[in-house]
């Protein structure tokens, strides 16, 4: 039977039914006898060879078109630097996989979106090319060190970021980058570019627009604000936290309002206080991925906390229930493995609602956390954001210090109703 080539327009003709679509390169994990087919919907379907009376080719596979040329310097326009680290944002169809791998660069976004060059002169640079759940405390750094690179010449940087794990990364460069004096936006998208619902676009016209004509000096997130196409938010980059696997409005400010919306068209119009811009050149702070999360769960097991000992980590961050309670009453000796603990690494308590704040001095039992164990409890920065500050911190003589101090608008002084989703 003839077959078609990866791309061709297709109409196949089965037994039962008959399909309109693109053909796909077929999954190395998907048999053999198996072909694929990219509906008009943009839902891919197998069908079995087997089942296949007949394949006729609509239209052969399209050409790529030659990459735009770049555009011609305007010194009326200020420079941005966008740094591609990988991510939904940056993805291709995997054909091992049948998914999404990260493949576009910076310099793909810029000939995609040509409108940028009437927002500012850009200049591109991988950095990394990841998806960003396999993001680590190195990467961070990595992408710190090109940020202060970058800002040597730039007026600002924008970052394109995988979702999952964006808002680990913009609460580390929250804190790697010492006295920041320019916007570092990170953005990324929910729906990859090749899809008609792709958020990609629109997040990055946004980025680029608030690094290049917003006063502020933060490490901030910028992505969609709602559903629709209306405009995006800046979210600070210590408050900022993703709160649904798919939905585009993914991210919230947590405990905390944004700090902007940015429309399509270029306005910006504040909503809360920002750290405005200021020469100075940042510094970098070092970092170190010796530290432990744990999650307090009904079945908590003293070995859950033995084994970060053992994994010579250097502080231990425990989510909390509620404002701050750990099972320590139960059979399982939760309490003696943190005194141990406590004797040897400090203990640091957030929340993991992670709305809301934690105390010490509410419940009997965060009294004894706070007394018997010296556990240091931070109030209400959400556990992302601490994890991310504590690898910064345990670099420091005096870690405790580091983390009392608000550095990065990680704490908030009242907990505001407008503050909850």
């Amino acid at each position: 039977m003839k077959t078609a080539r990866p791309g061709d327009l297709v109409l196949i003709k089965t037994a039962s039914e008959t399909l309109e679509g693109t053909f796909l390169t077929r999954s190395e994990l998907l048999d053999k006898n198996i072909l694929v087919l990219k509906l008009p919907t943009g839902y891919n379907i197998g069908i079995h060879r087997k089942n296949i009376k007949k394949i006729t080719t609509l239209r052969p596979a399209h050409t790529p078109l030659a990459p735009a040329p770049k555009a011609q310097h305007n010194p009326n326009l200020p420079t941005i630097a966008i740094l591609s680290t990988g991510g939904t944002i940056s993805s291709k169809i995997d054909y091992r996989t049948g998914g999404v791998h990260a493949d576009y660069t910076a310099d793909d976004f810029c000939a995609m979106l040509p409108e940028l060059s009437l927002i500012a002169n850009i200049t591109t640079k991988k950095v990394l090319n990841i998806m960003s759940e396999d993001a680590t405390p190195a990467d961070w750094l990595a992408i710190a060190e090109n940020t202060i690179d970058a800002l040597r010449k730039a007026d600002g940087v924008v970052i394109t970021h995988g979702t999952d794990t964006m808002h680990y990364t913009a609460a580390a460069l929250s804190f790697l980058l010492k006295d920041l004096g320019k916007p570092v936006i990170l953005t990324g998208a929910q729906r990859s570019i090749d899809r008609g619902s792709s958020d990609a676009f629109m997040n990055l016209l946004c980025a680029v627009t608030a690094a290049a004509q917003w006063n502020s000096r933060e490490v901030a997130i910028c992505m969609h604000a709602s559903m629709n196409d209306d405009y995006c938010h800046l979210i600070r980059g210590t408050k900022a936290r993703k709160m649904h696997t798919s939905r585009r409005d993914a991210f919230r400010a947590v405990n905390d309002t944004p700090l902007a919306r940015v429309y399509p068209d270029g306005r910006i119009e504040e909503l809360a206080p920002a750290q405005p811009r200021r020469d100075t050149t940042p510094e970098l702070r070092p970092i170190d991925k010796h530290v432990s999360l744990i999650y307090a769960h009904p079945n908590l097991h003293p070995q859950e906390i033995e084994l970060c000992l053992k994994q010579k980590t250097k502080a231990i961050l425990i989510a909390a229930t509620g404002l701050g309670n750990l099972p320590i009453h139960t059979k399982e000796k939760i309490l003696p493995a943190l005194l141990k603990a406590a004797k040897k690494v400090p203990i640091f308590i957030c929340a993991q609602t992670p709305f809301g704040r934690v105390h010490p001095n509410v419940y009997s039992t965060m009294r004894e956390l706070s007394i018997l164990c010296g556990a240091h409890y931070l109030e209400d920065m959400h556990a992302e954001t601490a994890l991310a500050k504590l690898c910064v911190a345990v670099t420091h003589k005096d870690p405790l210090t580091f983390m009392r101090e608000n550095i990065a608008g990680e704490y908030t002084d009242r907990s505001l109703d407008d503050h909850f989703l």
